[in-house]
């Protein structure tokens, strides 16, 4: 069981109270991670990735164990602690400025 953690206002959107858990059949990469989340909540297609590119959105960083895997490839498998359910996967909201 993969456990996610979402930033407040993807949780409102969705209507998720805490953490989401969820089942990823096969290997678990970032691309499983986000397809199995888009599946379960229908309402986050195109505020994470790009509905067409499937692209991270600008603003939008993934971190797992305490390392920001935002910019790696999309079949990045993720760390033992995350696929245990030991540890969660992390969207969230970067800002921006100075």
């Amino acid at each position: 069981m993969i456990r996610v953690v979402l930033p407040a206002h993807l949780r409102i959107l969705a209507r998720i109270d805490g953490e989401v858990r969820l089942e990823v059949d096969g290997e678990v990469t970032l691309r499983a991670v986000l397809d199995a989340l888009e599946a379960r909540y229908p309402m986050l297609r195109g505020t994470i990735r790009d509905r067409t590119s499937r692209k991270r959105r600008a603003f939008v960083r993934f971190f797992a164990c305490e390392e920001d895997l935002s910019h790696e490839p999309p079949d990045t498998p993720l760390p033992a602690p995350v696929v245990s359910g030991h540890e969660p996967f992390l969207v969230m909201g970067a800002m921006a400025g100075g």
